[in-house]
């Protein structure tokens, strides 16, 4: 990621995304690996399949709205039952 100039604002900016992005990809990271643990998912995963694997994804982000922050609590990432 390149940012033109040379501000102190432009580098916190710059440092604010790079974070953002960091952080999305160890959450991505850890869905992943929740998905992963089931053994029949993983069964039906072939070598192909495990290569193409990647926590860059985007597809779970909503860009735009409000995000409520509660900084006193977990994110949930553990499977409800249906």
């Amino acid at each position: 990621m390149f940012i033109v100039g040379g501000g102190v604002d432009d580098r916190g900016v710059a440092a604010a995304l790079h974070l953002l992005q960091s952080s999305l990809v160890h959450i991505n990271t850890l869905l992943l690996q929740r998905v992963l643990q089931d053994p029949e998912f993983c069964n039906l995963m072939g070598d192909n399949e495990r290569r193409a694997l990647s926590a860059l994804f985007w597809s779970n982000i909503n860009p735009y709205g409000r995000f409520l922050l509660d900084m006193n609590r977990r994110l949930d990432l553990a499977r409800r039952a249906a």
